[in-house]
């Protein structure tokens, strides 16, 4: 994203605004898309500007300034005397420069949402040195900020960043047995937590819960996990079936604001995890009438009908292997309905004519097209590892059973394209495997080719329109953004805990911090800057603080003065700091009786 200058000319004046511009790759080349219309950019504030000592106001958006500086000479503050200093120009030099914006959006995040407030209310005050809610602020920042371990933040990471002067925790009271001890007290606050953040989404957003969209995904462990009675070895997400793993069902709003959470075996079926989730989320929600939208890796008629007697109406994907009994209405070039300019739909009735349950028939260009190169892909490399088969066994006669071990390997390692495929062994005099038969499945290739792009809904919900039936599923998608958000972005993966409850309460610090990072979506959404946080957080990230040291002359000789400050935003940087009406600290703090630590 950049800032575009525009200029005006209306007759004598002339008018100048600013434009946030993303730019866009598409099929006829870049293209730059106009994410807001930002005005013309404020001048000097008027005002008093806040300083290191309105910290908490500032993080909590009271701040006494109503707009951010962009100009590079800041005036003198208002009913402010100056402080003249006679410095040595030469002997002016900077240190102890520190990472201050990323940690300053997500502070500001966890105050705005109050969860200091809730985990101080929570957590009564003993015998400990640093509150408990500090501890947990700690962890949650250092993932938002994609921290993959405590021991990491207590040796380097808290040392790098500002959170010393925003918290007033001294770098030696983090270490990794502090950080453990609160991952502890903060696991037995899950469910206030979830209930808390379900209240302030409402407050702030205006989120309903008539949709509920759930999904399972997993995350490996780095070890064998000894101590976990959930870890275990199942299907492997991540691609490391060689680890242990848990899997995590996930709760959200068709915003993708994350509800709740429970974690699973890592053994444990996707479709026998949907029981319990319902039950917890009526716990929370009460059995009130609403629509569950799940994909296909969650259907069985058992849970079918576990959800009929609950009032619960349901939009769900539906196994492949139940796409083939409707084939004629996808082939049916009738009654197709336009939803997008790639995505068609169309209803149907259900089969037993009972008038319970319907289906949706939907084909997507662009996920033909998905489909039809990841296919091409499995058939081209499965037809070359046969073919060397074919050729090795030909030089090399082996016994049947290792030939078919053999090809059994690569049918399975492409899963799409062995369907394709009709391979049997031949056999020589010598009773030996000597070549192999190859042939197309030309009925299987057929319906393949048919129904690439293709999938069905089953719905008891009563609306007629299919396209609205789809705009309900849609969102689905946010679940999904959700888990890759987690594991890209915070780090939700590997895990490196061994314990049942420290694995639980890990996987509760990342559930926080997806709170955090989707909360900033909605935010940036409702400020007109697009929904791209990971680019956001990244211009932010360049805001820094550090420490200005001034050599003085005094009465007594020549002395040393050191002020901290932040680092003045790039005009880019500013100008979104300005639309989220996120303030800084714009006043310099005398520091005194500053360490040195590890070289940094």
């Amino acid at each position: 994203m950049y800032l575009r200058k525009h200029r005006r000319q209306v007759g004598e004046e002339a008018y100048e605004y600013w434009t946030l511009v993303e730019s866009r790759r598409t099929a006829n080349g870049p293209r730059q898309h106009t994410v807001a219309q930002l005005g013309k950019l404020p001048g000097l504030d008027a005002e008093a500007r806040a300083g290191w000592e309105s910290v908490d106001e500032l993080l909590e958006g009271r701040s006494p300034a109503k707009q951010l500086e962009l100009v590079a000479e800041p005036q003198q503050r208002p009913g402010t005397a100056a402080q003249w200093r006679e410095v040595d120009v030469r002997g002016v030099r900077v240190e102890r420069v520190r990472e201050f914006g990323e940690v300053y959006l997500a502070l500001s995040l966890w105050r705005r949402l109050g969860l200091h407030t809730l985990l101080g209310e929570l957590i009564p005050a003993g015998r400990e040195e640093v509150a408990w809610e500090t501890v947990a602020c700690v962890l949650t920042v250092a993932r938002f900020c994609a921290q993959v371990s405590e021991l990491g933040v207590a040796e380097r990471w808290y040392q790098r960043t500002a959170l010393e002067d925003l918290l007033g925790l001294r770098w030696e009271q983090v270490n990794e047995d502090r950080l453990y001890r609160g991952l502890d007290q903060l696991h037995a606050q899950k469910e206030k937590l979830s209930q808390h953040l379900l209240r302030r989404y409402q407050s702030w957003f205006g989120v309903r819960f008539e949709f509920l969209l759930y999904d399972v995904t997993s995350t490996f462990f780095e070890g064998q996990a000894l101590g976990n009675t959930k870890a275990a070895r199942g299907y492997s997400r991540d691609g490391r079936p060689d680890c242990k793993q848990v899997g995590i069902g996930l709760g959200v709003s068709p915003e993708g604001l994350p509800l709740a959470y429970e974690v699973f075996a890592g053994n444990r079926k996707d479709v026998r995890t949907v029981q319990e989730m319902v039950g917890v989320m009526e716990q929370k929600y009460g059995q009130a009438e609403r629509i569950w939208v799940m994909d296909r890796g969650m259907v069985s008629e058992e849970n079918i009908e576990f959800l009929r007697p609950r009032k619960a109406q349901y939009i769900v994907g539906t196994p492949k292997s139940q796409l083939r009994q409707f084939e004629a209405a996808l082939l049916d070039q009738a009654q197709w309905q336009q939803v997008r300019p790639d995505v068609q739909v169309k209803l149907l009735p259900h089969p037993d004519g009972q008038g319970q349950e319907q289906f949706v028939w939907c084909r997507s260009l662009a996920r033909q097209e998905k489909e039809k190169a990841m296919l091409a892909r499995q058939e081209q490399r499965l037809w070359q590892k046969l073919l060397e088969i074919h050729g090795a066994l030909q030089n090399k006669p082996l016994p049947p059973e290792e030939a078919e071990r053999r090809v059994g390997r690569w049918l399975g390692r492409y899963p799409a394209a062995d369907k394709l495929f009709e391979v049997g062994v031949q056999l020589n005099a010598q009773k030996q495997a000597c070549a192999l038969s190859i042939a197309c499945c030309v009925d299987r290739n057929q319906w393949v080719r048919q129904a690439q792009g293709a999938y069905l809904l089953r719905t008891n919900c009563t609306e007629q329109d299919p396209a609205k039936l789809w705009s309900w599923y849609l969102p689905l998608q946010q679940a999904e953004a959700a888990f890759r958000c987690a594991k890209s972005d915070l780090g939700l993966r590997p895990i490196f805990h061994h314990k049942t409850e420290r694995v639980e309460a890990h996987i509760l610090v990342c559930f926080l911090a997806l709170a955090l990072w989707r909360t900033l979506e909605m935010w940036m959404k409702g400020k007109g800057l697009g929904t791209c946080a990971r680019q956001l957080v990244g211009e932010i990230a360049t805001i820094k603080s550090l420490d200005v040291v001034l050599p003085v002359r005094t009465l007594e000789g020549v002395s040393q003065l050191r002020l901290r400050t932040v680092g003045r935003p790039d005009r880019l940087v500013a100008e979104l700091l300005q639309r989220l009406e996120l303030y800084l600290p714009e006043q310099s703090r005398t520091v005194e009786n500053v360490v040195q630590k590890n070289g940094l």
